[in-house]
């Protein structure tokens, strides 16, 4: 396991000791409530109020308008049912993670009408097919900031704008964007930000909503008063100071050319596996800087991830959550690639603990693999 390259950051990242070191304390002499009025309960507010701040202070807005959740899924969960009702009308695309699909299909059934839009031949979203999907009653329009499959990029602002001017409020699924592009509310002009820990090198069950002030939310728990009344339950304190930190030094390697660093690195994979005949990458215009979604023409994507995996290579052929799916990519297929180029797609996601010899070892390991498996196929 030691030596295994990891390549599959989009599915999640590596605890830093640092996360690891401000956790601890809260799982062991300073547990405690941050609802409590005693000494104990009091420190653990202070950390969540600090975390608060961190997360804050990277994706520039007020530390009073983000919600901490359990992760990305509630936070898009947060985001949909906690502003549409039966009778608005939701504009989203075909190509959203599933935390927002299944929550768009889920509120169809509850009265509310939804658009799903579908994305150019290259992965995104144009903001005219926004424009367009524009009716009286549209009051939510959720495109995600960075594809989980392709990291192909969405023009978030532009998008936006358009919204605003019919008067509809914007979310934007940025869980892959964290960490690995500067975020800013303000300039991107959303309403509404989902974050997860756990792809920016935090703890996984903790993640962040931004909530622009003014923003009315529904909660979708009901209990105490807990995040000024949009997320009830006891805070997890660990997991919370523990995203906190995450978020601090994800500015900070922001700040320290980190992104162009990984660009780079992710250039060099990219070139060396596009000299193995019968490759082309999917999503090939602008893209988060870690992420290469590549097709191998008579390769199963499946089977090249379970060969890659016994000789030492961590890959994916697609998103997470939908690990042991029989159906091909719900994203490769809006992009109108045929199921079998679709289910030749390998995902392979760099984070900022990748090197560069793994990427130099990792790509003489691919092209010998598919050359392996196209040959036990003839």
């Amino acid at each position: 396991m030691q030596n295994t390259i990891y390549l599959d950051a989009n599915a999640t990242t590596a605890l830093l000791p640092e996360v690891r070191e401000a956790m601890l304390p809260f799982l062991d002499a300073s547990f405690g409530n941050a609802s409590s009025v005693h000494q104990r309960g009091q420190r653990a507010r202070s950390a969540v109020d600090h975390a608060r701040e961190q997360v804050a202070t990277l994706i520039g807005c007020r530390a009073n308008e983000v919600v901490f959740t359990s992760g990305g899924t509630e936070s898009d969960n947060l985001a949909l049912f906690g502003t549409l009702r039966a009778g608005d009308h939701l504009i989203t695309s075909q190509i959203e993670h599933h935390a927002v699909l299944h929550a768009a299909e889920e509120l169809q059934k509850r009265g509310v009408e939804v658009t799903f839009l579908a994305p150019k031949k290259d992965g995104r979203i144009e903001t005219e097919a926004v424009r367009a999907a524009i009716q009286p009653n549209t009051r939510l329009v959720s495109i995600m900031l960075a594809n989980n499959e392709t990291g192909v990029l969405n023009p978030i602002a532009e998008i936006a704008k358009i919204a605003h001017e019919a008067g509809a409020l914007v979310h934007t699924d940025a869980v892959q964007g964290g960490g690995k592009i500067v975020i800013d509310v303000r300039s991107f002009g959303v309403d509404l930000l989902s974050l997860s820990a756990h792809k920016m090198h935090g703890p996984q069950g903790a993640g962040a909503l931004f909530v622009k002030k003014g923003v009315k939310l529904q909660p979708l728990f009901f209990g105490g008063a807990h995040e000024r009344q949009r997320r009830a339950g006891t805070e997890n304190v660990a997991a919370i100071a523990g995203m906190g930190v995450a978020a601090e030094y994800a500015r900070s390697f922001l700040k320290n050319d980190g992104e162009r660093q990984i660009g780079v690195l992710r250039g060099s994979l990219q070139e060396k596996l596009l000299q193995i005949p019968g490759t082309q990458i999917n999503g090939n215009t602008e893209r988060v800087c870690n992420t290469l979604n590549i097709r191998f023409d008579g390769v199963d994507a499946d089977a090249l991830v379970i060969a890659l995996d016994l000789v030492g290579v961590a890959a994916s052929a697609g998103s997470a959550c939908q690990s042991g799916s029989t159906e091909p990519s719900h994203v490769l297929l809006a992009m109108e690639l045929s199921e079998r180029d679709a289910r030749s797609s390998l995902r392979l996601s760099l984070s900022r603990l990748t090197k560069a010899d793994e990427i130099d070892r990792a790509a003489e390991i691919i092209a010998s693999t598919v050359q392996r498996l196209r040959n036990a196929s003839l």
